[in-house]
């Protein structure tokens, strides 16, 4: 199993964790009020009869002899514990999520190396095929026009990142293309234009659906070609 796989699955359980974590700590918080509020309940009881005591002359006003019973004091202890409980599991709960952004961040780095791995078998892949095609001079014919095309796909096809759910961020070193002025993807047309300043168009943006037969002109240098002709 890849990291990718690793790391979806321990996703998977991560809501159930969290889940039984925050339940268990409403019913902590629920067990806390009723101990609460019957330790004020206590405590009041007892404040009073000291003060009715000390009244009657039955209890000595004294400070250090005046104390509340122990059930009163075991039932401060029994919330200082229910309390403590509460924190371990919101801390627990913390760790839980935070074991879950490293693994992120490690799996991100390695998407990452990855990427970086493609990008230059990519670039050298793209040397060669560069290398293999003829050189364009003057205007291009339809046979080196159909193999630039084809090079420039290939190359695309190859830098492609891999398909994922994660946006991540674009090379802003990688170059742009097209009115839209964005980086390659999907499927692209070369202007026959060898002066062109964008050579490079998406289907999309175009209007085109399959390659073009015979020669192809973007809309500025058929413009171009337009207002010459008019001349």
């Amino acid at each position: 199993m890849g990291f990718m796989e690793d790391f979806q699955a321990s996703l998977e359980s991560l809501p159930a964790m969290l889940q039984r974590n925050y339940s268990m700590m409403r019913d902590l918080d629920k067990s806390f009020q009723g101990v609460q509020r019957q330790n004020e309940q206590r405590c009041e009881q007892e404040m009073e009869n000291i003060k009715r005591g000390v009244e009657s002359g039955n209890i000595t006003p004294d400070s250090s002899l005046i104390r509340f019973s122990d059930e009163a004091l075991e039932e401060q202890k029994h919330c200082i514990r229910i309390a403590d409980e509460k924190v371990a599991l919101a801390v627990q709960a913390y760790d839980i999520v935070d074991a879950h952004i490293q693994q992120l961040d490690q799996y991100m780095r390695k998407l990452e190396e990855i990427r970086k791995e493609k990008e230059l078998a990519a670039s050298a892949g793209a040397n060669v095929l560069n290398t293999e095609n003829t050189t364009r001079s003057g205007r291009i014919s339809e046979s080196s026009r159909g193999g630039r095309k084809k090079t420039r796909l290939a190359a695309a096809a190859a830098v492609e990142p891999i398909s994922m759910d994660l946006e991540l961020p674009v090379d802003p070193n990688e170059p742009t293309y097209c009115f839209c002025n964005q980086v390659s993807f999907g499927e692209m047309v070369a202007c026959d234009n060898p002066d062109c300043k964008i050579e490079w168009f998406h289907f999309g943006c175009v209007g085109l659906k399959e390659h073009p037969k015979g020669k192809w002109y973007c809309s500025n240098c058929s413009g171009m070609q337009k207002r010459r002709k008019g001349k």
